[in-house]
Formats: structure tokens, C-alpha cells, sequence
């Protein structure tokens, strides 16, 4: 049999599975007849397919699954995960992402079987415990970010963008406008125009001025009554302050469309200021970023959208409330918002994610959440500022949580690229920054170093930059562009493997 190994030119080569360092597949350890488990009995008689099916829904064929015993089995899958970066191994500053490292004691109170045996189809009579969980938890959100009430159903932050268009689409209709656009910063998360379009909408995009925050002189002149809305990060993709943002919400207000926050930087502002008290009406927040869910490899996440009192009624339902019985006492039902714009997600959202998060919150309280952005900004500038001889940082001296530096000058100069440095820094035993965004900034090099990291560690990241910007100073781009040689995989063809994907393995015979 054999299989196949990416070289460092991301070439796929077929090679002898035995004496091989690479990791074979799963389907390479197969051989039939074995089992990863057995039972004696069941005492259940076995089905027959051919008796018991339909023969139209038969396959003519086994399905082809891998035959290993057990050992090998957690031994493979053991070896993949030992070959895995990941937050609770080391710095991962993927700017606008928040890819921190998450305290254990959420996984553990999530897990707890009081919350993760209940089944999401239970009646409120006897899940009275979740329902105040998630009430709690809404409380909380709503204080951190201004708003009045809020749903946990968005599975994801984009999840959140689109809820949050769809009220907006609702409220404009019963309000009797018929706007249709919505606006945007060139510096916006990419998931912005899609989630726009998705929503029914058209994109407006405005520029940024020299400081790298929304023009206000060129905003004014697309606002009319056809501006449903307008998305907004704050602080800014850049990881700047929009210092001017309550005069923007005015502006916006009166031609009559609403305010969207985009909460994926939420955590530079926590206990600092309230998206509400900026002038947003609608929140939505990414819990797998800022309150301690593992953020990454496909989830779980969650985007709850919080809105102000006018909005409420538009939420997606059902979602719980206290009532008072005949006998006094309070409990809690679920109840579908009047003007509800219905589900968006099955059952009451990735609600575990909810536990984690209210978990966190409670743990921090109002002083630790303030303390968690005074360090997430502290980091930042310390690691802007460390790196500064060698990386521009376009916009201003200061920023927020992240910042977004250019490695335009050492590509003219040297013909290295920011996609050498991010490879350079696998190599250096970091994951790398997000590259080429925003696109306003040229080889842009987005870091977020998060308030998780020592001062120990951001040294180590701002000397491997450094270092690695020195190698291209002194040596030119061709040893970066060999980089990374240490890591399980080398620098692969991420080209190729978009266009001509292999979505199924196949065996070879050898």
C-alpha cells in the first residue's frame, strides 16, 4: 500500500508506508477483521440487512471504514495531536482572532453532568436550572455591553451578523422604510460584505482617513434614506479607537438606520466602555473569543446578538423569562418575542459555550473583566513598540488590543514577503500572525498577543521577529522563503491544495 507525503515544495509523492516519519492515515494502519471493540452479547439479534431494508436504500459495496485494534487506534490519533500547535503550547497572535489561552476550570464547569446530560428537547418544568443559567448569562452580557436583552442562538460570529441584519431588515420594514444598503470600513472583517449580502442587503463601503478611522467627511456623503444600517468594529480591524464613533452613530441615527457592533474586538474594551453608551443598537459577541470557550478547528462557538429595548421584541425565540406563579414563586418559561424573526439555530443555541462563558465571567467579575482588557492593550504596545525597528506600524503610536504592522519595507528592500516571516515564525516555535489584512495596509502583519501572554513570552515572539527580519536584512528572502524546516509539514502548495483539492482517500495498491 502506499501513501502520500508533502515535500517542502508541497509536491505529493508516493513513498513505502514502513520506516517512514511521517504519520500514515488512519486507513494505512488498517487490516481486516480488526476491532477497536468487541462485546460478547447484547443479548439483541443482529439485523439483516437484506431482510430488515429496503433494497433501494442497500449499498452494493462495504462501506470502506479502517479495521484497527484499539491500541492503534488512540496511538494514531495521539501521535497527530502531539504534532499540533495549539494556545495551552505557546503564543498564538493571530490578530482580530483572540486566540488565547482559555482557564481549564470553564471546561470543567461545563462538563459538569447537571448541565451536559440534559437533554435540549427537556421541558423548562425540569431544566429550570439551565433556563436560569442562560438568563444569568444574558444579564451579565447585557451589562457588559449597554444593551437590554439579547439571544444565545448564533452559533458563530457570522452567525451574529447575519441575526443581527435580519432584525435590522425587520425593524426597517415595520418602521415602513424600504433602505437597503448597508455601510461599512474598508477596514471591516471580511465576514461583513458576506454577511450584508446574505442579509438581503447592499454593501456601501467608506474609506479610512490617514489615522486609519472611518472618514466621517465621506461617510456624510453616502448617508441617505436608503442606509438601513452600518457595521462597525471598535476598537477597528486596525486595532484603533474610532474616537469619533458617538458623532458617527448620530449621523447614522438620523437618516434613520441602525448601528451594528462587531464584538470580535470586544475584549480590548471589557469593564472600559459599553458598545450601547457608543450609540450601537445591536451587539453581537463572539463568547469563543472573549469569555473562554476554545476558539478554532471548526467550534464550538458562539455569537450572541444583544440589542437595545426597541429591538427586542425581534429576537430570535424562544428565549426564557421569569413569571411570578399563583403561589409567589418565580420561575422561568421560554417565550417566542412578538415580532420574533424566527430560529437561527436549533434548540437554544451552542448553549455549553453559555456555561463557559457565565463560568468566566463570574470568576473575573466586573474588576477582572476590566483588568483582562488593561493587559490585552498593555501587551500590544509592548510588542508594537519591541519590533518597531525593524516593522512599520502604519497607523499612529498607540493602539488597542492588536495592532497591524507592514512588512512593505523589508519586501523592497530584501524581496521577503510577510508570508516568508509568518513561515519564518513556525519555525521560530510560534504560530504566525494573520497576514494580508486588512487590505488597507501593504504585507500586512496583524499580531494580537492577548492578555494571556507573560512579558516572558512576548520577548521570545519580539526576538524571533526580529531575528527573523534581521536573517532578511543580512542573508536576503531566499533562506526565509525555505522556512518552515522544523515543523511536522514543511511550507506546502496552499495554491494547488485550493484548486485541486483530494477530498477522499483512495488506497493505492502497492
Amino acid at each position: 500500500m502506499k501513501r502520500f507525503e508533502e515535500n517542502a515544495g508541497g509536491v505529493a509523492k508516493s513513498s513505502p508506508l514502513v520506516g517512514r516519519s511521517a504519520e500514515p492515515t488512519i486507513f494505512e494502519l488498517s487490516s481486516p477483521g480488526r476491532s477497536a471493540s468487541s462485546f460478547r452479547t447484547t443479548g439483541i439479534t443482529p439485523i439483516n440487512p437484506e431482510e430488515n431494508l429496503p433494497k433501494g436504500l442497500l449499498r452494493d459495496e462495504p462501506l470502506e471504514l479502517p479495521e484497527v485494534s484499539e491500541r492503534d487506534l488512540v496511538g494514531h490519533y495521539t501521535r497527530l495531536a502531539s504534532r499540533q500547535y495549539s494556545v495551552d503550547l505557546g503564543a498564538y497572535p493571530l490578530g482580530s482572532c483572540t486566540m488565547k489561552y482559555n482557564p481549564k476550570f470553564a471546561d470543567y464547569v461545563a462538563s459538569m453532568s447537571g448541565l451536559s446530560d440534559v437533554h435540549p428537547y427537556s421541558p423548562a418544568a425540569l431544566t429550570q436550572g439551565w433556563l436560569e443559567l442562560i438568563a444569568d448569562a444574558e444579564e451579565y452580557l447585557c451589562e457588559v455591553t449597554g444593551m437590554a436583552a439579547a439571544t444565545f442562538q448564533p452559533a458563530a460570529g457570522a452567525a451574529g451578523e447575519l441575526t443581527g441584519l435580519l432584525i435590522i431588515g425587520a425593524y426597517q420594514r415595520q418602521v415602513g422604510s424600504k433602505a437597503r444598503k448597508i455601510i461599512i470600513p474598508d477596514s471591516a472583517h471580511g465576514t461583513n460584505p458576506a454577511s450584508v449580502t446574505l442579509g438581503g442587503f447592499e454593501v456601501v463601503t467608506v474609506p479610512s482617513d490617514s489615522r486609519g478611522l472611518v472618514d466621517t467627511a465621506e461617510l456624510a456623503k453616502v448617508l441617505d434614506s436608503d442606509i438601513a444600517g452600518m457595521m462597525m468594529t471598535n476598537p477597528n480591524t486596525l486595532g484603533l479607537f474610532e474616537i469619533e464613533i458617538a458623532e458617527i452613530a448620530a449621523m447614522v441615527h438620523e437618516v434613520g438606520g441602525l448601528m451594528y457592533y462587531d464584538g470580535a474586538n470586544l475584549n480590548a474594551v471589557l469593564g472600559v466602555s459599553r458598545p450601547g453608551d457608543m450609540g450601537f443598537d445591536i451587539v453581537h459577541s463572539n463568547l469563543h473569543k472573549t469569555f473562554a470557550t476554545p476558539h478554532g478547528g471548526g467550534g464550538p462557538g458562539s455569537g450572541p446578538v444583544a440589542v437595545t429595548e426597541r429591538l427586542a421584541p425581534f429576537l430570535p425565540g424562544p428565549r426564557p423569562r421569569r413569571v411570578t406563579g399563583t403561589d409567589g414563586c418565580d420561575t422561568l418559561e421560554w417565550f417566542v418575542p412578538e415580532c420574533s424573526i424566527g430560529r437561527v439555530h436549533s434548540n437554544h443555541g451552542n448553549t455549553v459555550v453559555v456555561a463557559r462563558a457565565l463560568a468566566y465571567m463570574l470568576y473575573n467579575g466586573s474588576d477582572g473583566m476590566r483588568r483582562v482588557s488593561d493587559i490585552a492593550v498593555l501587551n500590544a504596545n509592548w510588542l508594537r513598540k519591541a519590533i518597531s525597528s525593524s516593522y512599520e506600524v502604519p497607523f499612529g503610536n498607540l493602539c488597542m488590543h492588536e495592532f497591524v504592522a507592514s512588512a512593505a519595507s523589508i519586501r523592497k528592500k530584501t524581496g521577503a514577503k510577510a508570508l516568508d516571516i509568518a513561515k519564518s515564525l513556525l519555525g521560530e516555535g510560534f504560530h504566525a500572525p494573520t497576514v494580508y489584512f486588512p487590505l488597507v495596509v501593504e504585507e500586512a502583519l496583524m499580531l494580537e498577543p492577548t492578555e494571556t501572554e507573560s512579558p516572558q513570552t512576548l520577548q521570545a515572539l519580539a526576538d524571533a521577529l526580529l531575528k527573523i527580519a534581521s536573517i532578511a536584512e543580512n542573508e536576503g528572502s531566499a533562506p526565509l522563503q525555505m522556512q518552515p524546516t522544523s515543523t511536522p509539514v514543511r511550507r506546502l502548495d496552499e495554491a494547488g491544495a485550493a484548486r485541486h483539492p483530494i477530498l477522499s482517500y483512495r488506497p493505492e495498491s502497492s
